[in-house]
């Protein structure tokens, strides 16, 4: 299904839609602020499996996900004082930041070194979808393994078709990755230059 949200103005009902698909776990694809990106609750080891075949990638390839606030980080992450003026200064926005993983996140989430990818995308839709659903979204980018980030959600509606429930359709948007800083050891170092300034660090 193509559901057209204003990227400004999101309509409840159609965010109340969205949020039921993903709690039955289902697939979706969703705006952010970087580009879209193939959504799924993090805690429906299903949905995330398909994320996978999806995008043709071996399941020890970690995914980062989305979370609904700073609350929301502290309940999946250890943040630190440091840390969390950090993420106070920088979110919501282009950034995806590495913090060590607290015991309520899935152990598929984990990378092997037990740390996570948080962001909080400036997106109205993103932010709607993520606090009606209640859990954090899988957060990759709209793409086949290491073929281009598709900018446009009819052509995304159009190629994955099936394997996804709900396309959600707010305009082009110009695919940019986010910014990638760890912040393990209150070591703030820059893994990946994107959308966002990163001269801070």
């Amino acid at each position: 299904m193509l559901l057209e949200i204003d990227p400004q103005r999101p309509r409840p009902r159609q965010i109340d839609l969205v949020a039921e698909a993903l709690k039955r776990g289902e697939v979706i694809v969703y705006p952010t602020d970087t580009c879209y990106g193939i959504g799924a609750d993090i805690f429906n080891k299903k949905a995330i499996k398909q994320i996978y075949q999806i995008k043709g990638l071996a399941k020890s390839t970690p995914f980062s996900f989305v979370c609904a606030d700073l609350r929301d980080i502290s309940r999946y992450a250890y943040v630190t004082d440091y840390a969390y003026r950090i993420l106070r200064h920088f979110l919501p926005g282009p950034y995806t930041f590495i913090l060590e993983g607290s015991r309520e996140v899935p152990k598929m989430m984990l990378t092997k070194r037990r740390t996570v990818g948080i962001r909080i995308p400036a997106h109205p839709v993103c932010e709607a979808i993520t606090k009606a659903q209640g859990n954090p979204l899988i957060s990759t980018s709209a793409s086949i393994r290491d073929g281009p980030i598709w900018s446009d959600p009819k052509e995304i509606a159009r190629i994955l078709g099936k394997r996804v429930a709900i396309v959600v359709d707010s305009g082009i948007i110009p695919a940019e990755p986010s910014s990638v800083i760890s912040l393990i050891d209150d070591v703030p170092l820059v893994l990946r230059k994107g959308k966002g300034d990163v001269s801070i660090f």
